[in-house]
């Protein structure tokens, strides 16, 4: 499959601070590609580059198999929509759509064509006649995608376009921005900090830190297998429980605990010895009789019980510190109760302690 976009070693530079440095990325056509981190990380940064509206210090932007690295914002081919909706205050909905193609000098009937188009799609049809102050923030929020979607590019780029909203209209529109994507399939590049909008949203995620990429996978990938302990911990809501201990071959022993790790699928780096950190997520850990068979079963004392409808998050005392855990349905438990809980070998996830890669 061609390329859309392709980044190659990318360095960008404010005097002294180095943020992003050497970076690749290659990014295929009709790919929905989210890019997420932490605040600082250089992935709002990463985007502004490729959509022009900063220079980079050294390296090289494709779009199309075109060299736009100094090419003007305008010259790139790409549709752009930010956290803030910026919408006109003073123009309809139908102006602020056209606003940018009468500049361009784009044929009145090749307008009116394109803002039904992107109405239709974006279901706004009954707004184009009103004014941005009598509309919703998740319609603003939708006039704003409509603007970018206007320009028939093939390229979108969207900076937290959803940060602004309340979480169930950001659940309305990611669904939303899915169904678009499947419906245009054009190459879309996403920035975010929540993991649930990539994890949903994303063909490929690539995870940053420090201006570099730490992962580049499939959600799904990254989820069973991440490549470090940073995206361990970054990935996954609960977060992973981690437990630093020391790995002896088959075994890893902690504090309070000592498990048999032969079923445990190692990478190729061939360390089986050495301090460690190993991590398991809260839905992974097994609960009463369930536990028993685990390759190591034990029993915490439980601390705080969340209730969430769906499922129940446990937070016990175990080896010496909060561990979440988290069960089907509604579980009955309370606070001071006595739980049995077990790891499966084949659900951990284990890396070096001193470099932190996956082991």
């Amino acid at each position: 499959m061609a390329n859309s976009v392709e980044i190659k070693n990318l360095d960008l530079n404010f005097g002294a601070v180095k943020v992003l440095k050497q970076l690749n990325l290659d990014i295929a056509e009709g790919e929905f590609l989210v890019l997420l981190g932490s605040s600082g990380c250089g992935k709002s940064t990463l985007l502004n580059c490729i959509a022009g509206l900063l220079d980079v210090s050294d390296g090289q932007i494709f779009i199309k198999g075109e060299n736009v690295t100094w090419a003007e914002p305008s010259d790139r081919g790409i549709g752009m929509v930010f956290q803030s909706y910026a919408l006109y205050p003073q123009m309809t909905v139908r102006g602020n759509l056209s606003f940018g193609l009468k500049n361009a000098k784009v044929p009145k009937p090749e307008i009116a064509k394109r803002i039904a188009r992107a109405a239709d799609v974006l279901q706004i049809e009954p707004l184009l006649d009103r004014k941005p102050g009598a509309l919703s923030g998740g319609q603003r929020q939708r006039v704003a995608i409509g603007r970018a979607l206007v320009r028939d590019v093939d390229v979108f780029l969207f900076d937290e376009p959803l940060s602004n909203l309340d979480a169930k209209l950001r659940t309305d529109l990611r669904v939303e921005l899915k169904r678009l994507h499947q419906q245009l399939k054009n190459t879309m590049i996403y920035v975010t900090h929540d993991q649930v909008e990539a994890m949903t949203l994303a063909d490929r995620i690539s995870i940053m830190k420090d201006g570099m990429i730490e992962q580049l996978d499939t959600p799904e990938r990254i989820y069973a297998k991440p490549c470090n302990k940073y995206v361990a911990d970054f990935i996954g809501s609960p977060a992973m429980n981690l437990f630093t201990g020391q790995l002896s071959d088959t075994r890893f022993g902690c504090n309070g605990f000592n498990l048999d790790v032969s079923g445990y699928e190692f990478s190729d780096s061939g360390l089986r010895d050495g301090a460690a950190w190993l991590g398991i997520r809260p839905e992974h850990i097994m609960t009463g009789d369930a536990a028993h068979g685990a390759s190591y079963s034990g029993t915490a004392e439980i601390d705080i019980v969340e209730p969430m409808g769906s499922d129940t998050l446990v937070w016990v005392n175990f080896a010496g510190q909060s561990v979440r855990v988290r069960t089907i349905g509604q579980s009955g438990l309370k606070s001071g109760n006595t739980l049995t809980i077990g790891f499966d070998a084949a659900r951990l996830h284990l890396f070096d302690k001193k470099t932190e890669l996956r082991l």
